[in-house]
């Protein structure tokens, strides 16, 4: 890493984040919401972010994500689009009953999340952005360099402009710039699956109930959607995993696909059909071997990818942004410089515990589930029964399901 001889003839940014996804605008939004000077560097064009065939996928926000939601202005704007998780069922095999209910009414009432377009979170959080006079996002920018000194870091871009922080933030997801910039290794391996993601319309109302069904060429996840505004159609969001990258079921014909659909679908949706176009991505697990580095830190998948078996990828980086943040207006309270590396290793220490035993719990899940060993099955049938029958087990796999994390727990208000 370069050192540079600090210049007083330019601006310096509090907070300057490297990533405009869906991690670093809520960065962006709720470090401008507390009052810092924010610089967001996105590489993707704004406009073709928000068309609705950008992003195919939805988004599992948790009960606790929601909450770090609303206290950067974003949940307002979006929660009309959003759809309550009451109920998740889980199954087991091809033709399993249902082996474990988590319920609503088990946790005070409280909705384990919430499922949202991906294109309508980020519509959210652009409108709050351009309400934040202190946050400048440019898009249709790559950051080509870095350079630090001892009061903050300078960052250069491919249009020749140079801009300055006090904390560079990298959220620029799993083949992160920032990452590379510092040196930091990863440990990483692929599943040998890839998910295929799309919308479907169902007969009947899926009573906010979300499905992850266990079979052995990876889980099926249906999450409940809002019914179609347009066409009061019942929808829901599908999440896919099959074994390798075999295309049959991308590039098969909507008929084809249907039949698949509704030979795996539990019956009390009723006819199923798939409504739009279908995506595919490959899935592994990348994590970083620390976070932070000279004035920098790295935040969501930059940090941490991990397997959607849980649907908890993006909820452990809104804890990292909650956490960041808190610690950040922490020090500035106390005057205290908030890129000093006596803050980012705390910073590290508090989120490193959550991060591992997420990722390690979603890798378990996947090998254990995402096979066909006669005997594993018979056991995760036992395990899974098991647990609805140990009160305070389930509760910590229900806390789990809300996004309250590993290393805290918090009272449900």
């Amino acid at each position: 890493m370069a050192k540079i001889n600090k210049t007083s003839s330019q601006k310096i940014y509090d907070i300057a984040i490297v990533g405009g996804g869906l991690s670093g605008l809520t960065a962006a939004c709720i470090f401008g919401q507390s009052g810092f000077s924010v610089l967001c560097l996105d590489r993707e064009d704004k406009a073709k972010t928000l068309a609705a065939n950008f992003d195919l996928r939805t988004t599992a926000i948790s009960y606790a994500s929601r909450d770090i939601l609303t206290n950067a202005g974003i949940w307002n704007l979006c929660a009309d689009h959003a759809e309550p998780i009451l109920d998740i069922q889980i199954l087991d095999g091809s033709s399993s009953p249902v082996l474990l209910n988590f319920l609503s009414r088990d946790v005070d009432g409280h909705a384990f999340g919430h499922i949202i377009n991906n294109r309508d979170l980020r519509a959210a959080q652009h409108k709050r952005l351009t309400a934040l006079k202190n946050v400048l996002h440019h898009d249709n920018v790559t950051v080509n360099d870095i350079e630090v000194s001892s009061d903050y870091a300078s960052i250069k871009t491919d249009n020749g402009e140079t801009y300055h922080a006090k904390l560079i933030v990298g959220a620029d997801g799993k083949h992160s710039f920032v990452r590379t910039w510092l040196g930091v290794p990863t440990h990483e391996w692929v599943y040998g699956q890839s998910a295929i993601v799309c919308c479907v319309t169902h007969k009947n109302p899926h009573k906010n109930i979300a499905v992850e069904h266990f079979l052995p060429a990876g889980p099926l996840a249906i999450l409940p959607m809002a019914d179609d505004p347009k066409t009061g159609a019942h929808r829901s969001s599908l999440v896919w995993s099959i074994h390798g990258h075999d295309r049959r079921m991308m590039d098969c014909d909507d008929d084809l696909f249907n039949l698949a659909l509704n030979a795996r679908f539990p019956k009390f949706y009723g006819e199923v059909s798939v409504m739009g176009k279908r995506a595919m991505w490959p899935l592994g697990l990348k994590h970083a071997h620390t976070y932070i580095g000279d004035r920098a830190v790295i935040i969501a998948e930059a940090a941490h990818a991990m397997h959607p078996i849980a649907g908890q990828g993006l909820n452990v980086g809104m804890r990292d942004i909650q956490v960041l943040h808190d610690m950040v207006a922490g020090a500035r309270a106390a005057g205290n410089d908030w890129g000093n590396q006596n803050l980012l290793s705390a910073y590290q220490s508090r989120r490193r515990l959550d991060t591992t035993a997420m990722m390690a719990a979603t890798d378990f899940l996947t090998r254990l589930f995402s096979n066909n060993s006669k005997i594993l099955g018979v056991a995760r049938k036992l395990g899974v029964r098991a647990v609805g029958h140990l009160p305070p087990v389930k509760r910590f796999f229900m806390h789990q399901a809300m996004g309250l994390g590993f290393s805290k727990r918090r009272k449900l208000s």
